[in-house]
């Protein structure tokens, strides 16, 4: 009868104990972080950064407990226009120079429904920190591909480039500015959970 009432303490006890988190590393080859901004009131540039990489943890239960912290290296934005790539390279905008790097670390998330959240943080651009909100959908299923578990995730905002100093702009006959301040951001992220 003791061993019986044991068993059960100690079912209940592994089924009530929360579940470990885990430590998720973003996969840069098959990770994206992408931008689209107004040119000219009219059309729309689409730019991108080639290097990503950071962390998620996740106890795959509790999305108020997730953390994540993400690196964008600024070097290599592009555009796919050698001349407006130098552009945004220069200190009116990214002045990579003096900071090759964008981050992002979360401080809490708040879950929305229908497999998405709100991840609330500090994005630090050009050396200003500012709090953001990225709506998130993900994660995805997981899948076990080359012996190793992995999740995808996409998150959006919507930044004003004002805000963290990058001010350079012109005026177009009629109206209106050379580059928009409202810059869209996505990020497309490959997970891979750590065993270690």
């Amino acid at each position: 009868m003791l061993s019986r009432l044991a068993l059960a303490a100690v079912a209940v006890a592994v089924l009530a104990a929360p579940a470990a988190a885990q430590t998720w590393k973003i996969d840069p080859a098959h990770s994206t972080a992408t931008f689209t901004v107004k040119h000219m009131m009219v059309s729309t540039v689409h730019g991108s950064f080639g290097k990503i990489e950071g962390s998620v943890v996740y106890d795959g239960e509790n999305i108020a407990a997730v953390k994540a912290e993400t690196i964008i290296d600024a070097t290599t934005i592009t555009t796919n226009n050698e001349k407006r790539d130098a552009h945004l390279k220069s200190p009116d905008f990214f002045d990579v120079a003096a900071h090759p790097t964008i981050t992002f670390k979360s401080k809490r998330a708040e879950a929305v429904g229908n497999g998405k959240f709100k991840l609330i943080g500090d994005l630090t651009m050009r050396g200003v920190t500012r709090e953001v909100v990225l709506d998130v959908e993900g994660p995805s299923d997981s899948i076990v591909v080359q012996n190793a578990t992995r999740v995808g995730a996409t998150a959006t905002t919507t930044l004003n480039r004002q805000d963290y100093g990058v001010n350079w702009s012109r005026s177009i006959d009629g109206g209106g500015v050379v580059v928009s301040d409202q810059v869209k951001v996505t990020l497309e992220l490959a997970l891979i959970k750590q065993t270690t």
